[in-house]
């Protein structure tokens, strides 16, 4: 079994499914609001960025960039850079689990916590990438 993994995740469509996968949820919330950009400018105003256009335009390029940057393996650290600061920035933006109530307070606590853990995912992959 142990060789079987181990051939398995040597494989070139091993890793690139693993990049993509990585990233979903980055690429995909930036498609989502390339789709619909009215609403992520409305998200951006909702959560106080002014100007809420400039901030929807940004977080779509970081996302998609971040994420076009590990899939395709090319400035993998930058990538992963980039999609770990953002990662960080939205807690204090975004998650902010402290000034809410029950059982709000709590489920926000564990969204923070997952994205510590894909900000560690994103390390991981920087301090893996090739240079």
């Amino acid at each position: 079994m142990q060789n079987f993994v181990t051939a398995m995740t040597a494989t070139t469509w091993f890793g690139y499914l693993a990049r993509v996968v990585l990233t979903y949820m980055f690429w995909a919330s930036g498609i989502a609001k390339l789709v619909d950009f009215q609403g992520a400018v409305g998200e951006m105003a909702h959560f106080g960025l002014n100007p809420p256009a400039a901030f929807a335009v940004a977080t779509i390029v970081v996302q998609l960039v971040g994420s076009a940057l590990i899939i395709l393996d090319r400035w993998t650290w930058l990538g992963a850079g980039m999609l770990g600061v953002f990662t960080a920035l939205t807690i204090p933006i975004a998650h902010t689990f402290w000034t809410m109530e029950e059982p709000f307070k709590t489920i926000e606590f564990y969204v923070v916590m997952e994205h510590i853990t894909v900000i560690g995912a994103l390390m991981v992959v920087a301090w893996k990438a090739e240079r």
